[in-house]
C-alpha cells in the first residue's frame, strides 16, 4: 500500500492481511513496535483509519485516523524526543 502525507511524505507499507510474514514495522515515537493490520473505512463518515498490532503483550489492536498514524511529532509538546514521524518505518 502506499500513502501520501499532507506534506508530500510517500509512505510505503505492507499489511498483516496483505502478506503476514513480509509486514511493515512501525515505531512508535515513545519505544512501542507496532505493524500496520490494514486500513479500514468508518462507515459513517468514510474516513479512513489504520488498523495496527502491538508487538507487545497480548498484542493489542488500535485504531487511529490514517492522517494521524503517519503524522509528524508535536516538537513543542515532546520536545525531547529525537524521532521525526509519530510512526517510523523501520526497513
Amino acid at each position: 500500500m502506499e500513502y501520501i502525507t499532507k506534506d508530500q511524505r510517500k509512505i510505503e507499507f505492507t499489511t498483516i492481511l496483505e502478506q503476514k510474514e513480509k509486514a511493515t514495522r512501525f515505531r512508535h515515537f515513545k519505544g512501542k513496535m507496532y505493524q500496520i493490520v490494514t486500513i479500514a473505512k468508518d462507515s459513517e463518515d468514510l474516513c479512513d483509519y489504520v488498523v495496527y498490532q502491538g508487538e507487545y503483550g497480548n498484542h493489542p489492536c488500535w485504531i487511529r485516523k490514517i492522517e494521524d498514524f503517519f503524522s509528524l511529532v508535536d516538537p513543542n509538546k515532546y520536545p525531547d524526543v529525537d524521532q521525526k514521524e509519530r510512526f517510523q518505518r523501520m526497513d
